[in-house]
């Protein structure tokens, strides 16, 4: 995810985003959780998982919800992509996991 924040929110932001990472490293599946910010206050927040399954029941959690709270503080539409091997979705995807619904690509 790629959030375009003011500077004088960028470090609350960050600091929410960091809060996130550990439990998300702990959860099974979790390869690789991290997040980092440009000098233009543009935030990234970057989780990999191990299978599709594993992202889908992290789509689905309380504690993505969190991520969405974050996302929608940005003062920007941010630039949420879910990079598949065969496609690459958007916020559609996360509609369509939370539905109760299999992701078709």
């Amino acid at each position: 995810m790629v959030l375009a924040v003011s500077p004088s929110s960028a470090p609350r932001l960050m600091d929410a985003l960091w809060s996130l990472m550990v439990p998300t490293r702990l959860e099974p599946g979790c390869l690789l959780c991290t997040a980092w910010s440009e000098p233009d206050s543009t935030l990234h927040y970057l989780e990999e998982w191990a299978t599709e399954p594993d992202m889908q029941r992290r789509v689905r959690s309380d504690a993505f919800t969190s991520v969405l709270g974050i996302v929608e503080s940005a003062e920007r539409t941010p630039e949420v992509r879910f990079d598949f091997l065969s496609a690459t979705r958007g916020l559609d995807y996360i509609t369509e996991i939370r539905e109760g619904g299999s992701a078709d690509r």
